[in-house]
């Protein structure tokens, strides 16, 4: 039997049951924390089961945990960032490594669009207020014909664009891929500088990597204008946590919404602020894209296997 490791805090497909299972000779092995693993939880599962393949979230799939795998020949990741895995690594021990890009897009892009109307309408204070036995009736601002930069241009961006459209915003868009002069339909590419200065939301949609880690770092954070709104609904470590508060508490900022922290759970100063929207990292976690990003981790998997 054929042990393959689900190490993702929750996989709700029904598996058991898929015919291009039964015959397989596999053997399913769930995460048992139920949240994201530690890189030792991760090499303790990895030992105790030797899988030839796991459906991974998150966690840290180091060197460290990838050279005690001895008979794991893909990782299927469910979602779409890879900088969780140690991709070197994965190449020197011959494990292929997958992803599910397609699946997460309209569920991160329609938290990102929810983010921004909270945000400018100040939804999460009035709500709080009520629920205070207070009535705090903060006037807000419309959305319709607000600048919004998007940073990263790929699908979610995109998609974020197109729902954007039908507010009449205008919207610019940074990619380190794309050259500046070309315009679409949707964006309108710009360089960074251009877009930190002329938007009144800013929108995170970039990989994690080292090169682009605190890519929102007091320098780029200066740039933005006072009544600037952040949104990241992309990953952790993009953006200097610390400066970021600094700038909301000194009014440098207006406000922010993050949906991803440099450690989860996240229990920082952010959360102090009226003017944060904060929420536990649930960009794809739709009942539709979690569905559909599960099932294309397991048929990358099966279709490797």
């Amino acid at each position: 039997m054929n042990n393959i490791l689900i190490t993702t805090s929750s996989f709700s497909l029904d598996y058991k049951n898929k015919p291009e299972i039964k015959n397989k000779n596999l053997n399913f092995v769930l995460n048992p924390y139920k949240r994201k693993l530690t890189q030792d939880e991760a090499i303790s599962l990895i030992n105790e089961y030797q899988p030839v393949g796991m459906i991974a979230g998150v966690e840290p799939l180091t060197l460290e945990v990838l050279k005690i795998a001895q008979n794991l020949k893909v990782i299927s990741r469910c979602g779409i960032g890879l900088n969780s895995v140690d991709l070197d690594a994965a190449k020197q021990y011959g494990i292929t490594v997958t992803n599910t890009p397609d699946a997460p897009t309209k569920a991160v892009a329609e938290l990102t669009v929810a983010l921004i109307l909270n945000l400018i309408r100040h939804i999460n204070i009035s709500d709080r207020s009520i629920r205070d036995n207070n009535w705090e009736r903060p006037m807000g601002n419309l959305l319709h014909g607000k600048t919004v930069g998007i940073i990263g241009c790929g699908r979610i961006g995109r998609y974020v664009a197109k729902l954007l459209q039908s507010f009449e915003c205008n919207l610019l868009g940074y990619d380190i891929m794309l050259p500046a002069n070309i315009t679409d339909s949707t964006l309108s590419l710009v360089t960074l500088d251009e877009l930190l200065s002329l938007s009144d939301i800013v929108s995170l949609h970039i990989p994690y990597s080292n090169d682009n880690d605190t890519f929102l770092n007091t320098e780029r954070i200066g740039r933005l204008q006072k009544h600037s709104l952040i949104i990241n609904t992309a990953r952790g470590g993009l953006i200097d946590e610390d400066e970021l508060y600094d700038a909301l508490i000194n009014s440098r900022i207006a406000g922010a919404a993050i949906d991803c922290f440099n450690e989860e759970p996240y229990t920082g100063k952010l959360s102090q602020l009226k003017n944060v929207v904060l929420t536990a990292h649930i960009g794809s976690y739709a009942k539709e894209g979690r569905m559909l990003m599960e099932e294309q981790a397991l048929n990358n998997l099966l279709n490797y296997l």
